[in-house]
């Protein structure tokens, strides 16, 4: 199943006072690149996270953020008095060192880091929590990327499709190029010599049209077009044999361009690399 490597998805579950939520956004990138987000409160489950993501998701760059929020309707707040006393005390002392201290409101108190002291929470409940969270956004990804990929699927069997008909082209074109080579070169020698030696032509002949006879690089991108509708097919991550695939079917229509003696032929090369190079585009999204 071809699968896309840009995707979006996002969820949040509950966890006691607690609501966890989870985006996961992944572009394409030639390996696996992993980045993970989470606040120190819930870094204990950061190699849980890594672990599933790279179960669900073989290749691209992945970036997960993980976060919390408290329900306004459970928190309570718990106020640290020891921190407070300390913190008034503090304040007082640097209040008798101003010309016209400021005066601040429980609220200011109440913002100051460690006065507010959150519940202890059960690790191992919130880590169920955030690994199923995680699981269901992951799924979510999986489903965004598997629509797309499929869309690319689609892209890439048309334009194979296309380069199966220049193919055929191609070989109808070949004898055709051969005669006009022979014509050519037999006008040409005649008007050189008076005699000419047949035979030594018919020799230069079969010489040049070796050399200009492109039927195994048609050959080769028939098979290699076949290998692609093949691969599209299966369940496992391609998208690097795909895209070893079109460097090999670039380099086919090249040495076709190369040995072109005909401006059919020549356009024909010049459609293929149009095509594979449309085809390189949308694989190199391809996980």
């Amino acid at each position: 199943m071809i699968r896309s490597m840009t995707s979006f998805a996002d969820g949040e579950i509950l966890a006691g006072e607690l609501v966890i939520l989870c985006e996961l956004r992944s572009v394409n990138h030639r390996y696996s690149d992993v980045s993970v987000k989470l606040p120190d409160r819930l870094r204990f489950a950061e190699s849980d996270v890594r672990r599933l993501i790279g179960e669900k998701l073989k290749r691209g760059k992945i970036e997960c953020s993980i976060s919390y929020k408290k329900q306004l309707s459970t928190q309570n707040f718990v106020v640290n008095t020891a921190v407070v006393e300390k913190l008034l005390a503090a304040t007082q002392q640097i209040a008798e060192h101003m010309s016209a201290p400021q005066a601040f409101s429980a609220l200011d108190v109440l913002l100051f880091p460690g006065v507010q002291q959150e519940n202890e929470t059960d690790k191992e409940s919130l880590r169920e929590k955030i690994i199923t969270l995680l699981d269901q956004t992951l799924n979510k990804m999986l489903a965004t990327r598997t629509r797309e990929g499929l869309q690319l699927a689609e892209l890439i069997a048309d334009r194979c499709l296309k380069i199966q008909q220049l193919v055929v082209a191609g070989h109808a074109r070949m004898p055709e190029v051969l005669n006009n080579l022979r014509s050519k070169l037999t006008a040409r020698i005649v008007e050189l010599v008076a005699e000419p030696n047949y035979d030594r032509l018919e020799q230069e002949l079969v010489l040049m049209a070796q050399k200009l006879d492109v039927a195994e690089e048609l050959d080769r991108l028939e098979t290699h077009v076949t290998e692609v509708l093949h691969t599209l097919k299966q369940s496992e991550p391609s998208g690097r044999r795909l895209d070893f695939l079109m460097q090999e079917m670039n380099r086919e229509a090249n040495t076709l361009g190369s040995k072109s003696a005909d401006r059919e032929m020549t356009q024909i090369s010049i459609d293929l690399k149009v095509l594979i190079e449309q085809m390189r585009e949308q694989i190199q999204n391809i996980e």
